[in-house]
């Protein structure tokens, strides 16, 4: 069984802390976060009906990313994360660049979040001061992330299942709801016709159908969580299958699911695009704390994006010292074998973060700059996995033939996602905050050749010396 404690792994290594029921819930988590929460309303004001198909179609793709990332993890139980076999699989620089872009993802999305935590403890303590509270909220993180590598899985664990009740909640509620035509204030009746009746599944056209993909993307953020968290677990041959295979479930019962009752209950075009329609669902049918309850499950949607970030930055960090590739105090282990020097240089580039946002007047526009080149970064590390299976195929296909959980239909389907990847890349051209974004995005990618350079050049005077 994989609840038994596991064999003591080397000294200096991390421990398999992780049970099944953690990368379940992981897993989950990876897949249900704010932009689900908060970020469907604009998604559907784009799309209409059709952004059902959109999340259907990300989902798809990143359902067989996951089981490319699957395959290589399970050929080889010495890689701890997609940025080790993608240094052995493609080279050096690859490493380099995907552990770096990776902790880098979860830095400005951490920021984001924490910024996103201190507006939602402002709905109950609007006169608390917001430094105070993002402060609070790192060092809660860091707290919780430097005990044990089980303490992060319990609260996972739980954020997870407060996330699953709500959306579960929802779907019963609005099945009610529909089943006995429920008419709301506005005069609208819940009615599963309400999703074609307005316009059909394509009412926005084209155009918005492919405006859709344009958000929703950033709503499977952190979907590779349970990747990183391999390294962890205590049985991966058994749990990480498990984890992956769900994907396509949870992605229908989370996202598709919910998002018909939601457009049932309420038209596609009643639906503001500023506000969570989870709220206004809650709010319609009369739930006297459907506010506070509501912003609660927001909060903890966002301090476990926020958690699942400080634990996977730190791992990476851990596995860049390792290689070379970073500080060798970074690879230092505690007694509780946590990455901690790595856990607290990801909390103070957070607390840099939010004071600069802090500062900024126009926080809005700075947050959506920075979680669109965070998502453009993320399909780089997802397009890096795909890349790194097809070398996987080529440069071990002895692994490749022994492998128990090869990806179906693996000799094209890399090839396919990855055509989807630069897709979605040429829509973010199509809208001003998001091509700003994407235009800034090189320069990462030019500190990272010039880094990658440096690391070079120290590795070559340490053989020579």
């Amino acid at each position: 069984m994989d609840e038994k404690t596991p064999a003591t792994p080397p000294r200096g290594e991390l421990k398999r802390s992780l049970t099944n029921r953690h990368i379940q819930l992981i897993s989950i988590s990876g897949a249900i976060g704010t932009g689900l929460f908060m970020g469907s309303g604009k998604t559907i004001s784009l799309a209409g009906p059709s952004v059902l198909f959109v999340y259907m179609i990300i989902g798809f793709v990143l359902f067989f990313v996951m089981r490319a990332m699957g395959e290589i993890l399970l050929s080889n139980l010495n890689y701890k994360s997609f940025s080790d076999f993608a240094g052995d699989l493609i080279g050096p620089w690859a490493g380099f660049f995907v552990g770096w872009t990776y902790w880098f993802c979860w830095v400005i999305t951490g920021i984001a979040d924490v910024v996103a935590i201190t507006g939602y403890i402002m709905h109950w303590a609007p006169d608390f001061p917001r430094w105070v509270s993002s402060l609070l909220c790192i060092l809660l993180l860091l707290s919780l992330n430097l005990a044990t590598v089980k303490l992060f899985g319990e609260m996972e664990f739980w954020f997870s299942m407060i996330k699953i009740v709500a959306i579960v909640a929802l779907i019963i509620i609005g099945g009610i709801l529909i089943g006995t035509h429920f008419v709301s204030p506005e005069g609208h009746e819940a009615a599963l016709s309400n999703i074609w009746s307005d316009g059909g599944m394509f009412p926005k056209g084209i155009i918005g159908f492919f405006a859709g993909f344009q958000i929703a993307i950033f709503a499977f953020v952190g979907i590779e969580l349970v990747g990183t968290a391999a390294a962890e677990t205590r049985d991966p041959v058994k749990s990480l299958p498990r984890a992956i295979n769900a994907i396509p479930f949870r992605i229908i019962a989370f996202y598709v699911l919910a998002l018909i009752i939601i457009m049932s209950v309420t038209p596609w075009r009643s639906i503001p695009a500023d506000k969570s329609p989870f709220v206004e669902l809650f709010v319609m049918i009369g739930v006297p704390a459907a506010a506070s309850l509501v912003n609660f499950v927001v909060l903890t949607a966002a301090a476990s994006s926020a958690n699942s970030g400080v634990f996977s930055t730190s791992r990476m960090l851990f596995g860049l010292a390792k290689q070379g590739s970073a500080p060798k105090q970074f690879c230092r282990l505690s007694k509780q074998a946590v990455p901690a020097t790595g856990l607290i240089f990801t909390c103070i580039c957070l607390s840099v973060g939010v004071i600069l946002l802090y500062f900024i007047p126009d926080v809005m526009h700075v947050f959506t700059l920075v979680t669109t080149v965070s998502a453009i970064l993320f399909m780089f590390i997802w397009s890096m996995i795909l890349y790194s299976y097809i070398m996987f195929r080529r440069r071990r296909p002895e692994l490749h033939a022994a492998s128990v959980y090869k990806v179906p239909f693996g000799s094209w389907i890399p090839w396919v996602c990855l055509s989807f990847f630069v897709f979605v890349i040429v829509l973010l051209t199509l809208e001003s905050d998001t091509r700003q974004a994407l235009l800034a995005t090189p320069l990462w990618f030019i500190l990272l050749a010039v880094g990658y350079r440096n690391v070079r050049k120290h590795r070559l005077a340490e053989t020579q010396k």
